[in-house]
Parts: C-alpha cells; sequence; structure tokens
C-alpha cells in the first residue's frame, strides 16, 4: 500500500513482514534527522546497535558518520534525513539478500517521494548498486556526481567500511568534501 504521509509510512513499515528477517527485529529502523532536508543519506540496513534502538547509524559506524558530518559542518540530526535501504537487521550483519531488497525497496522509494531530496549521498555498495544498478562500483566510482530519476546523488565509503580499513579515509573525507560543495552550491542548509 502506498504511504501518503511520514505517519502512514512509519506505519506501514511498523507492520511489514514480508520478509523472513522481520520476525528476529527489535525494532524497524525507519529514519532519523529532518523530515523536510533537502539532503537524504542513505545506507545499507541497520546493524545490532539500530536494531536495539530503532536508529539508523548508531553503533561505531555511526559515530564515525557523525564525526565526518561535523568535520564538514553538517548537524545530523537538523539538516539531513537518514535512512537505509532495508528497515530490519539481516542475522550476523550479512549484506540483505535480493528479496529482502525487494521487500523494503517500496518504503525506500517512499522516503524518497515524501522526502524530495535534491541530493542523494548513498552510504556503501549496497546503497549504491541499489539506486544507481549492479554494474555500479564503490571503488572505482565514489565521490562522483551522478543521478538518480533526475537526483544529483554521490556515492561514498560506508562508515563500517572505514573503520575495517583506514586506507580508504583519505579518499572518503575528499567525496565528503565533495558533499559539503555541492550542498553548499546548491544552497542546501
Amino acid at each position: 500500500m502506498v504511504a501518503d504521509t511520514f505517519e502512514k509510512l512509519n506505519a506501514d513499515c511498523l507492520a511489514c513482514h514480508k520478509c523472513s528477517i522481520a520476525g528476529n527485529r527489535h525494532h524497524v529502523v525507519i529514519f532519523s534527522g529532518n523530515l523536510n532536508a533537502k539532503v537524504m543519506f542513505i545506507g545499507e540496513g541497520p546493524g545490532e546497535n539500530e536494531d536495539l534502538q530503532g536508529e539508523p547509524f548508531v553503533g561505531k559506524a555511526g559515530q564515525f558518520l557523525t564525526t565526518m558530518l561535523e568535520l564538514i559542518g553538517i548537524d545530523r540530526k537538523k539538516d539531513i534525513y537518514i535512512c537505509n535501504v532495508i528497515k530490519c537487521r539481516p542475522p550476523q550483519n550479512r549484506d540483505p539478500s535480493m528479496e529482502e531488497r525487494q521487500s523494503c525497496r517500496p518504503f525506500l522509494d517512499r522516503q524518497i517521494d515524501l522526502i524530495q531530496p535534491e541530493l542523494i549521498v548513498l552510504l556503501g555498495r549496497i546503497a549504491a548498486t541499489e539506486l544507481l544498478g549492479s554494474d555500479f562500483r564503490i571503488t572505482q566510482q565514489h565521490g562522483q556526481m551522478l543521478s538518480y530519476k533526475g537526483i544529483p546523488c554521490i556515492a561514498t565509503y560506508h562508515p563500517s567500511a572505514l573503520l575495517r580499513d583506514e586506507t580508504k579515509r583519505p579518499e572518503a573525507f575528499s567525496d565528503f568534501r565533495t558533499i559539503r560543495k555541492e550542498i553548499q552550491n546548491r544552497n542546501l542548509l
């Protein structure tokens, strides 16, 4: 069913049991941030801390994301809207399956429709391939300005990947500087 408001979208997400991981969740993790934001960040899916708290990017990766945002002058609560491709935690934080992604895709599409972002930032390979196609390569195409349905977007490494591989951090910080420049040039804050 199509959600016409954020309240309806939230209710539909909370009631969803379309895939097998819904039965194991503590919380449905829908979003955090500003409902009127012009910039939307999309990650992969909730991890353990997110599942327990019901909010995206609150674990170590979320703390790292917050730091990266602060370095470019962005307040994650008031300046942006953050969500994930899927709304429930996959077991052992594995990559979401195609079934899980397809089950949640209508919710993500509706979030994009409701927010009407003027810039989308895709955090990691899963989010990037979900919106930009399976041939997208994060290691080769991160930091490039692309488009999703006419909306400018940029993909960068997922914060958890940066915690695992510090050698990618300089590239990611360069991506975040590009994000900040785009936000300033488009007057999105």
